[in-house]
């Protein structure tokens, strides 16, 4: 839990190190230069705009970049409307033990678990709801909260606690909600500073957010909070962080408070426009959040060099691993077990169950794990499960598996994988009917339907297609085309399959989805969602493809229960989608520019990137590549040699660069697989890899 370490040394080294801390940002207005020269660099180096606050909330040591400039805040604006909501409750205005009702219209998309695992008409309290969305970023359980404290509520209160710039602009997913539509369009859900959020954090640790109750009440949820990216990533473990972070495909946050040896530190760090939109944890944002934290940690928590002091007791107020397993094993020791959490702080808890230890084992009673306790606790439990006896564990002999076969297809990553000709007969496959996350490649489907529809009219292409807001507040990958703003259907489709536009996925179903056709006992209702509709056309499109195993349940791949294939449909619709030329002209473009014209007139241009780095090799012609946290990396591709055209679906590879990689293996063996057989005149077309 953060309890200052009892060890004379470093509490002497620490305090001396704060003292000089202290000192030098008194004499440069609070600001930490050492610390300065220490970030910069880093910040500087990253490809995106970034802003920063840190302040030791004890010495009052500080440092900015950026502190003022309004950014992006993506989920972190969840804090301060938790905030107002216990605000509200202090002022009688609210009541958090009372409780609300999820229906189905309540549920959206993005994180949390209300939407994927609660029923409709499950019950909660709205102090849970709190929980729910700042533990697990829950976007329904924020819209939950915001129905009852009132949208505006939060910006008004953070205006009167003189922080302007913080506000939650819209309810989550509900972009046409906005009572800030110019903020909406400029910084998505939320706006703030990192100046206002660290004052925030400030307050929260002194106790004057709200009531001392409530200040502890809510740093008790953002304690909770489950996300280990960026401010924690690279953090010792005992060292405990409250905080709220947030991502969006071009901006990631957090902003929190590390409880260290030193003392608390304020940490918060705003990012947009970054260059690197990836959704791994290795997003170069994330990283560098979790750079500038061990930064700030390391700064006000030298190691100690050459210590040669005795370490060897533990008391109340230490933490750590070592705490942790003696925890473990006075559970398993004692009779009755005293049932401890395994948290690693020697609290009331661990210091009654210590004595307790030391009486059974007719030792001083002390409350101190010292040299006799020990002793008599090992071996210790470091782990759930007991560690074998060395003895044991060296006579034992393990098991080899036979030697690799040099025959058969390359070792992959990926989780299933797909050879076919031109056609679409699979003749190399591992796992290709293992039904998987398909992310992106869903983009084949929502071209192939468009396209067809351009084969009957081509004047299809030449249709206007005006962006909505659903569209435009579409998350993940984009082509970053804006509320209102219009282009035609051929330029939209160089959108969708070069950066892998989720918002022009959604403007090319809304623009097409009434106009697809019906089974002859569907009514064409007028209220019916377009969106809807083409996804169903996406469906019946699949079914006569002979795709039995695959479902769509969007038309951009964005993880939702059931939305599905496998690597063998996935072939039958890249086979399909490459015999339309203009197909196979869109996916092998590498880069198109087009002027995009807004609703008031104004145009601009945009320039679109082809996310699939094997055009760049000689003999690649496309397809379409896909990433989610859920699919893993996936590529389909078609590659010629030698007059000969092979399609590939890799699905679940663990990496970007590892899907390439898989890719190009896998070609490789197969254009050697197919000049043997053409020597030898037998052809094995149906070669398995399963």
């Amino acid at each position: 839990m953060g309890h200052m370490m009892t060890h004379s040394t470093l509490r002497v080294l620490v305090l001396l190190t704060l003292l000089s801390a202290t000192a030098a940002a008194q004499d440069s207005g609070s600001i930490d230069e050492v610390l300065a020269e220490k970030l910069r660099p880093l910040i500087e180096a990253h490809e995106g705009d970034v802003a920063v606050s840190v302040r030791h909330l004890d010495s009052g040591a500080a440092f900015h970049y950026r502190s003022d400039t309004v950014m992006p805040t993506a989920s972190l604006i969840k804090f301060p409307v938790m905030i107002e909501a216990y605000r509200q409750e202090e002022a009688g205005r609210l009541d958090l033990s009372a409780t609300v009702t999820l229906t189905k219209n309540d549920k959206v998309p993005g994180s949390g678990i209300l939407t994927k695992h609660f029923s409709d008409g499950a019950e909660l309290t709205l102090r849970d709801a709190i929980r729910l969305m700042i533990a697990y970023s829950d976007n329904t359980a924020t819209n939950l909260v915001l129905d009852r404290i009132g949208l505006t509520s939060t910006a008004d209160t953070m205006a009167a606690m003189g922080f302007p710039e913080t506000k939650i602009h819209s309810k989550v997913y509900r972009g046409s909600t906005s009572a800030f539509p110019e903020r909406s369009r400029e910084f998505g859900l939320g706006s703030t500073t990192s100046s206002d959020m660290i004052a925030l954090l400030d307050q929260l640790h002194r106790r004057e957010l709200v009531s001392p109750e409530a200040s502890d009440a809510m740093l008790d949820h953002l304690t909770a909070c489950e996300s280990r990216d960026m401010l924690p990533s690279l953090l010792p473990d005992d060292v405990r962080v409250a905080h709220k972070s947030g991502s969006v495909s071009n901006a990631r946050t957090d902003a929190g408070i590390l409880f260290t040896n030193s003392g608390p530190i304020a940490i918060c760090v705003l990012t947009n426009n970054n260059k690197d939109q990836s959704w791994g944890s290795n997003n170069a944002a994330q990283v560098l959040g979790g750079q500038i934290a061990r930064t700030v940690f390391d700064h006000f928590n030298p190691s100690l060099p050459n210590d040669t002091s005795d370490r060897t007791t533990l008391r109340q107020g230490d933490f750590g691993l070592m705490v942790e397993a003696v925890q473990r094993t006075l559970n398993s020791m004692l009779e009755p077990s005293p049932q401890l959490s395994i948290d690693g702080d020697f609290g009331p808890a661990t210091l009654a169950a210590v004595r307790d230890f030391q009486r059974q084992s007719g030792l001083q009673t002390s409350g101190v794990v010292d040299s006799d306790v020990w002793k008599a606790l090992s071996p210790l439990l470091t782990e759930d499960e007991p560690v074998p006896d060395p003895i044991v564990v060296n006579a034992q002999v393990l098991p080899l598996a036979e030697a690799d076969s040099v025959d058969g297809p390359p070792f992959v990553t990926c989780r299933a994988w797909a050879i076919a000709d031109d056609s679409g007969g699979v003749l190399f496959s591992e796992n290709a009917d293992s039904v998987l996350d398909i992310a992106s490649t869903t983009k084949i489907m929502t071209a192939c339907v468009v396209l067809r529809l351009a084969q009957d009219n081509a004047a299809v292409l030449n249709e206007t297609v005006t962006f909505s807001l659903r569209a435009d507040r579409t998350r993940g990958s984009t082509a970053a085309i804006r509320e209102g703003e219009q282009l035609p259907v051929s330029e939209v489709l160089y959108g969708l399959l070069l950066p892998s536009g989720n918002d022009a996925a959604v403007a090319l179903a809304e623009h097409f989805g009434n106009r697809l056709r019906h089974s002859p006992s569907e009514e064409r209702r007028p209220e019916a969602d377009p969106l809807r509709l083409f996804v169903d056309e996406m469906n019946r499109t699949a079914t006569e493809l002979g795709m039995t195993k695959t479902t769509f349940r969007n038309p951009s791949g964005l993880t939702e229960d059931g939305h599905s294939s496998t690597a063998a449909d996935l072939v039958k619709l890249a086979a399909t989608a490459v015999s339309i030329p203009a197909f196979r002209r869109y996916v092998s473009t590498r880069q198109r520019g087009c002027t995009v014209t807004g609703s008031g007139g104004y145009q601009r241009n945009v320039l679109w990137k082809n996310t699939n780095r094997l055009l760049a090799i000689s003999g690649y012609e496309g397809v379409k590549t896909g990433t989610t946290d859920d699919a893993g990396a996936c590529l389909v591709s078609q590659a010629e040699r030698n007059g000969t055209r092979l399609l590939m679906v890799v699905l679940g590879s663990t990496s970007s660069d590892a899907r390439y990689t898989d890719s190009r293996n896998l070609y490789r063996w197969a254009w050697q697989q197919l000049s043997s057989t053409t020597q030898t005149a037998a052809p094995d077309t149906g070669r398995s890899a399963e």
